[in-house]
This record gives C-alpha cells, sequence and structure tokens, in this order.
C-alpha cells in the first residue's frame, strides 16, 4: 500500500459532505446509509438517506431555479462547466482515491475515469454556446420556417455504481449546457464521487438549484413521485434494463423524455484473419476495464474455430498473471467486485457454465478471506446454453466459444435482446464494414477494445436502451423543437 496510508484516505473521506444536496444547501437526510469499501468490507462513511418527501423538495428546488438558468448565457453555462472541468483536472488524486476507496477499481484505472469523466464537462462546455436552430423557406413561398431549441426542462438522473464519477458528469454536463436543471439520486453503493462533484460543481460558480443531489436507501420510493410529478420533464438513466422498463413505464403517465442507457451482453468476435496480438489486447480491454462491471465489457467471445484454441491460451496466461488486491495497492490489477451478490452470481454462472461441459482455463474461483475478490477467468468450449450467454456478467469471466463461417459468428453475435456495443477483429477492410453494417448494435468497435468517447454518441438498440449520450447528440436528449411559421 505504498504511498497510500491511513492519513491520506482519512483526508479524502473526510472532505466529503455527507449530506443533501437541495436548494444550494446541505441537509440532513431522514436517516442515513452506509457507504462500504468492497475490498475490506468495512465502513467508509455514513451519509444521508433522503425520504421521498426529500425527493420531492429536491425537484422543488430544480423547478424553482429552471427558468433563470435556461435564460442564462449559454457563454456563462459553458464557462461554469469549463471552471468545473479545470476543478476536477486539478483535484484528479482527490476523485480517484475516493472512486477507488468506494468502488474498488485499481487506482489506475480511477485515473483514467477522472479523464474522461472530466472531458463530458469540457466537451459540453463548447456545446452550450452551438446550440442552433435554422430558417428556411416554406416550398410554398409565402411562409418562413423558423426552428428553434429549448431546454427541456428539469431532468431527473439516476446513476449507477461503476462509473461513480462519469456517469454523472455524462448526465450533468449536457444538461447544464442545453440550460436544464437537474436532480441526481447517485447509485446507493457508491454515493462520495457525486457527494463531491456538486461541491465542486458549486465552487465553479453554479447557481443554487441547478443540480440537486439526494441520496438513498429506497431508490423505487423516492424515484417514483418525481417521475409522477408533472413539473418534471426528462429522466436520464443508467442501469439494468427490468429497472430501465420500469422507469419508462413510469415515465409514460407524463409523456417525459427519456434517455435510457441499460444492460449488455457485448460479442466480442475473432475471425480468422485476426491479428491476435491485437485481439488478445483489446480483449483485455474490453473485459478486464472495471474489473468487467461494465455495462460495455465483453461478455461473448465468438472466435473463429482455426484460432480460438490459439487466443484461448494466450488470454489464458494474459488474465491468469493479472494482479488482484485492494486498488489502493501497487501493480494491482483487479480490485473486488463490488458486493458479495455480485460474488455470487459470478460464481453461479461458472459453476453453470462448467455444469454445461465448459473448461476452466484460469481462474473460476474466489480470493482472499474478506472483500469481494474473484479471480480473472477464461472458459472456454463454452456451450451456448449456458446462462452466461444470455445474461451480462458484470465481473472478470472470459466465456469462449467458436464459430465457422462468418455468418454464423454474426448470427451468434446479434442472437441476444441486447444491443449496447460489439467487438470485431479482422484485417479486411471489407469484412469490417460488412460485419459492422450487420451487427444489432449501437456502437461497434473495429480492431479495438474501448469505443467510449466523450465526443462520439454512447447508446445502444433493443433492450439496451433509447438515446444517446457524448458526441453531438448528447445535447439534444435535453432539448426540445420549436418550430414558428411566419407568414409574409
Amino acid at each position: 500500500m505504498a504511498g497510500i496510508t491511513a492519513a491520506r484516505i482519512s483526508e479524502v473521506l473526510s472532505g466529503v459532505r455527507t449530506g443533501l444536496f437541495i436548494g444550494g444547501e446541505w441537509v440532513a437526510g431522514a436517516g442515513t446509509l452506509a457507504v462500504e469499501d468492497p475490498s475490506t468490507g468495512e465502513v467508509l462513511a455514513e451519509v444521508a438517506d433522503a425520504s421521498p418527501a426529500q425527493g420531492l423538495l429536491a425537484l422543488d428546488a430544480a423547478v424553482a431555479a429552471q427558468k433563470d438558468w435556461a435564460a442564462t448565457d449559454p457563454r456563462v453555462r459553458g464557462e461554469i462547466l469549463r471552471k468545473a472541468f479545470e476543478l476536477l483536472t486539478q483535484r484528479a488524486e482527490d476523485f480517484a482515491l475516493l472512486m477507488t476507496l468506494e468502488m474498488g477499481k485499481p487506482l489506475p484505472e480511477a485515473r483514467g475515469e477522472v479523464t474522461y469523466g472530466a472531458e463530458f464537462f469540457r466537451w459540453f462546455s463548447e456545446e452550450a454556446v452551438r446550440i442552433a436552430g435554422r430558417y428556411a423557406t416554406a416550398p410554398s413561398g409565402g411562409t418562413r420556417l423558423l426552428t428553434m431549441k429549448q431546454p427541456v426542462g428539469p431532468v431527473f438522473a439516476i446513476t449507477p455504481w461503476n462509473f461513480p464519477l462519469a456517469m454523472g458528469t455524462r448526465k450533468i454536463g449536457p444538461a447544464l449546457a442545453a440550460g436544464c436543471t437537474i436532480v441526481v439520486k447517485p447509485a446507493e453503493l457508491t454515493p462520495l464521487t457525486t457527494l463531491a462533484l456538486v461541491d465542486l460543481l458549486t465552487e465553479a460558480g453554479l447557481p443554487a438549484g441547478v443540480v440537486n443531489v439526494v441520496t438513498t436507501s429506497k431508490a423505487a420510493a423516492l424515484s417514483e413521485p418525481i417521475i409522477r410529478d408533472p413539473r418534471l420533464r426528462k429522466i436520464t438513466f443508467t442501469g439494468s434494463t427490468p429497472v430501465g422498463r420500469t422507469l419508462i413505464e413510469q415515465s409514460a403517465q407524463q409523456v417525459l423524455k427519456v434517455s435510457m442507457e441499460l444492460g449488455g451482453n457485448a460479442p466480442f468476435v475473432v475471425f480468422e484473419d485476426a491479428n491476435l496480438d491485437r485481439a488478445v489486447d483489446g480483449a483485455i480491454l474490453a473485459k478486464m476495464r472495471n474489473i468487467g462491471e461494465a455495462c460495455t465489457a465483453a461478455n461473448r467471445f465468438i472466435v473463429h474455430e482455426s484460432v480460438a484454441q490459439e487466443f484461448g491460451a494466450r488470454l489464458a496466461q494474459r488474465m491468469g498473471d493479472m494482479v488482484v488486491g485492494r486498488g489502493i495497492e501497487d501493480d494491482v490489477q483487479v480490485g473486488p467486485l463490488i458486493n458479495a451478490a455480485a460474488v455470487q452470481k459470478v460464481s453461479s454462472l461458472v459453476a453453470d457454465a462448467v455444469d454445461h461441459g465448459a473448461k476452466v482455463l484460469t481462474g473460476g474461483r474466489t480470493v482472499g478471506d474478506r472483500g469481494y475478490f474473484y479471480a480473472p477467468t477464461v472458459l472456454t468450449e463454452v456451450p451456448r446454453t449456458a446462462g452466461m450467454f444470455s445474461q451480462e456478467i458484470f465481473g472478470p469471466v472470459a466465456p469462449i466459444t467458436t464459430f465457422a463461417t462468418d455468418a454464423e459468428g454474426i448470427e451468434l453475435a446479434n442472437d441476444t435482446e441486447f444491443g449496447l456495443v460489439a467487438y470485431a477483429f479482422t484485417e479486411s477492410l471489407t469484412r469490417a464494414l460488412t460485419v459492422a453494417e450487420r451487427l444489432e448494435t449501437g456502437m461497434v468497435g473495429i480492431n479495438q477494445g474501448i469505443v467510449s468517447n466523450p465526443a462520439a454518441p454512447f447508446g445502444g438498440v433493443k433492450a439496451s436502451g433509447i438515446g444517446r449520450e457524448g458526441g453531438l447528440e448528447g445535447i439534444e436528449e435535453y432539448l426540445e423543437t420549436k418550430y414558428v411559421g411566419i407568414a409574409l
């Protein structure tokens, strides 16, 4: 644990306010909830546990601030986001350590998330001043057609536990740039980063009520009254597909604008002409980023039968050599899963695959006697009937199955209700373009294991979601289009 002392941990944790942030004020919750370190099982902090009534108070604050924030000059909104980007960059080490403590990811990955997350503030600080409409002459010639963009209004954002910073900035950034106020409900398991982030936004000059944060152990009870309230105009959610479906149903009553980034079951397809060095490197990134706890994680490795044995051996060697441990320790590459339930799920999926005939090349076991660690695992000869081929693993497990023809490989890749991202490795440009067009996903990585980029539209199709985050498209999710006809 060289370099990260107990005093340093205490310093970072003590700097985080643990109340609810409503209308620019820190207030106590109806109770408290414990935030646990998944590496040790020990409690890091107690934060406010908001009641449903306090959730509505947060919406009250957002509604009260909406008119003035929408009227704020785009340049001013952009400069606040730019200042937040600069402050976040300056305090990268504090935020990285905080995320490692509450979520478990190794410090190098947490630093990478700070860089990635901060970039959403910079990107949308620039987009704030580029919101534009259009002016046209009607085909009949007698009318002018004016199209303008306006903020949709108060937003309710529900963020997940696996990327505590980036999923917040990816939603807060475009909302603020567009002129929307927002209520953020961070995940119960990892709320500390969001609480630190809203403090930073206040320091950057954000007016009271524009961003409000409510932490709670009663997510459904708190969220439903907010979603049912007619003053809310948009909900944005990142999380599981079952919860997303429920939120969409609830949002229908008020006909809310929705953005849903839901579950994934990403195929990682390796064709016979793939550069295996590049494919294995890409597999490590696509599978092991964030300990495999990512909706973009490669979930099914679909490998051409002519290279499957070599690919599996190479991947098993690389994953078997990875260092497992507490994320704040030097040289650790794989941290803990988020909680005991996550370990149980991964263990059950691996046992199920083995029962169905899969062979373990490496891993397949828990690690240590405290915390929630699971060894990086590679399985081969995994039948398509195994549960992990239809369920999101959300852990460091790579199941390999084979295919014989391109058509079969693509059919296997598309054989899921999900459609967030797919990865394909080939040295043929023709094959790459053909496969990219035929894969039923919102994103495709060709010869690369990471696709996320603040400048690109992130999102899926089918049961993986609605809408896009990031890129030129990201701010549109927070804007309404108004048409004005002008008679001459």
